[in-house]
């Protein structure tokens, strides 16, 4: 599991470098998002462009990244189609702001 975090003013940027985040991963996804955290940025954005599949181990450990996030902002950008379809199947997508690129989560300022 391969994370890349870059930072665009006060807001962070990661994104994953897999095709999967699933079962086999998803512990370790966790731990490098904790990772991510360091510093404190108010929002992050998790850049999903590149994951074309994801089971219910990966929806929780991008839940529980939100939840370990204490007050400050998840949000998803670049979701492909596999990916959005069961993040809107098992209504997830409810509970995080979702971008179609991570350029549009830069130009929304937190609110």
């Amino acid at each position: 599991m391969k994370l890349e975090g870059r930072d665009s003013g006060d807001i962070r940027i990661v994104t994953v470098l897999e095709d999967r985040i699933d079962a086999a991963v998803a512990i370790r996804f966790k731990d490098l998002m904790r990772e991510q955290n360091a510093g404190e940025p108010e929002r992050i954005v998790l850049d999903l462009s590149r994951v074309g599949f994801i089971d219910s181990s990966g929806l929780g450990a991008v839940v529980a990244s939100m939840k370990h996030m204490e007050g400050r902002r998840l949000e998803l950008a670049g979701l492909t189609p596999a990916v959005d379809k069961v993040f809107r199947l098992t209504r997830i997508d409810s509970i995080f702001a979702i971008h179609d690129r991570v350029e549009d989560a830069l130009e929304t300022r937190a609110g």
